[in-house]
């Protein structure tokens, strides 16, 4: 498969860091494994897999390659179904479920939309919190912007809190750790708006 029909295609690119991971796990492999057989940082793959870094071609190859994996088989898993026809309707039942964090407590990602165009590309999705949620802070190489629909939490980004209620928006750049906190015992729900301007080195 050339590289120049992948990167024209339409490819839903959340699914990228899911599938790593699953041919990663069935080849009974653990990142610094993958790292030693590629030459990619371990910090790297671990951002791929967990869909806060868009991989580029080369490396998404140098992976599938070293995994022992058909590109064309990988990239038919990432195919979206139909070209964009100038409009999308987007019934709730069509949202993806995906992993955003192997080992994250009590966060729910729903995929509801994934978008490439000429400079880049933007996923949006719905995020639940549960009670209890936890998970470190992490860095995305993306910009984000978040819209609570339902509750309250604090945002940390790096030694700054912000609190949020419902209707409260915060757009900042995801090369700063960042996380959501929900102290409360109920549920919140935010979508998140990624948008990535370049492929990560």
């Amino acid at each position: 498969m050339e590289e120049e029909s992948i990167e024209q295609g339409q490819l839903i690119y959340y699914k990228i860091g899911g599938l790593v991971r699953k041919y990663r796990k069935e080849k009974d492999l653990k990142l610094l494994d993958l790292s030693a057989i590629t030459g990619i940082k371990s910090a790297m793959l671990s951002k791929i897999e967990n869909g806060r870094m868009i991989p580029t071609i080369p490396t998404l190859f140098t992976i599938i390659n070293k995994l022992g994996i058909r590109p064309e088989h990988f990239f038919s898993q990432l195919s979206a179904d139909n070209a964009f026809p100038g409009y999308l309707f987007l019934p709730k039942d069509t949202f993806a479920a995906y992993e955003k964090e192997e080992g994250a407590v009590g966060f729910q990602y729903q995929s509801i939309l994934e978008y490439t165009h000429d400079g880049g590309a933007f996923q949006v999705s719905l995020l639940t919190l549960f009670p209890g949620s936890n998970r470190p802070q992490v860095t995305t190489a993306a910009f984000e912007f978040i819209y609570v629909l339902e509750g309250s939490l604090q945002y940390q980004l790096e030694d700054k809190m912000f609190d949020l209620e419902a209707g409260d928006a915060l757009f900042f750049d995801g090369n700063i750790a960042h996380v959501p906190v929900n102290h409360k015992n109920m549920m919140v729900r935010l979508l998140v708006f990624y948008l990535f301007t370049e492929q990560g080195k």
